[in-house]
């Protein structure tokens, strides 16, 4: 039983309650720690990270939510830091600034080489992802691909955090209609980013979204790429990436599943500061 959770939202970014209603419902589900991990401020007008001016009391919130739940949880506050080159804060000063337990690490907006515009690959519609595709890269689905795991590995490369983010989220709204996830050109990209973060010994991240919310019927990552990172011994650890206390542990039995048929014993667990292996 995975009982606990460290990749959610809530209203400080895209995430849509309080952050005591996701204690309070962790506390109902049996969890024995919660770790907050709000979008990280972004230096432009948006709808989803948690903005600059609310970072104190955020930090404030969280900070007082582990001291009145003390007896019966554990919590965490951290920040899923979104990177975009030559855009976004460095991670280390966020992390300082809201002394966070952990990072995550991820990239939901891609910038084109030239363009100051960037490409939206996340969210609810797969127009948005078809579009950018068409305006900054005139429709080379390998070109826009090859854009978003290059920024995946310049991350990896550059920026100190713990947990890489939905690492193969790029085909979610693919949907195989530009490419097929076995196509060599495709799996070099994986085998370039699984090697780099081999590397800087980080832990991929097995996210469930996308199968609770009905937009990709597999893991991020799943199939192939999941066995890759199972062949290079790259630790994992599962989250659904909750946006409402509801979602706290949806898609956790697809995850742990799937990760053992695939030949993992072992996930990750974040606990008094310190990361540890657990039996999925």
């Amino acid at each position: 039983m995975i009982n606990y959770n460290f990749h959610l939202h809530s209203r400080y970014s895209d995430g849509n309650s309080e952050p005591e209603e996701y204690v309070l419902k962790a506390i109902e589900l049996g969890f024995t720690s919660l770790g907050f991990s709000e979008h990280s401020p972004l230096p432009f007008e948006n709808s989803f990270s948690l903005k600059n001016e609310l970072v104190d009391e955020y930090v404030s919130v969280i900070d007082n939510l582990r001291e009145k739940f003390s007896e019966k949880i554990l919590i965490y506050h951290a920040l899923e830091m979104d990177y975009i080159p030559n855009m976004s804060t460095d991670f280390d000063y966020w992390k300082k600034r809201c002394q966070t337990d952990y990072l995550i690490g991820s990239v939901h907006l891609v910038k084109p080489l030239g363009n100051s515009e960037l490409w939206f690959t996340d969210g609810p519609k797969h127009e948005t992802y078809d579009q950018g595709l068409n305006d900054f890269f005139g429709g080379d689905i390998k070109k826009a691909v090859r854009t978003y795991y290059h920024q995946m590995n310049e991350m990896i490369d550059t920026q100190k955090f713990d947990i890489v983010g939905h690492v193969d989220k790029i085909k979610m709204h693919n949907k195989d209609r530009y490419f097929k996830e076995d196509e060599p050109w495709y799996q070099n990209l994986v085998d370039e980013c699984l090697s780099l973060i081999k590397e800087k010994d980080l832990i991929v991240e097995v996210n469930t979204r996308g199968i609770y919310k009905k937009r990709y019927p597999g893991l991020f990552p799943d199939g192939i790429a999941l066995q890759k990172v199972k062949d290079l011994n790259i630790p994992v650890i599962i989250s659904s990436d909750a946006h409402s206390p509801e979602e706290l542990n949806l898609g956790f039995h697809n995850a742990i599943s799937k990760l053992k048929e695939t030949g993992f014993t072992e996930v990750m667990k974040f606990a008094n500061g310190e990361w540890d292996v657990e039996e999925v």
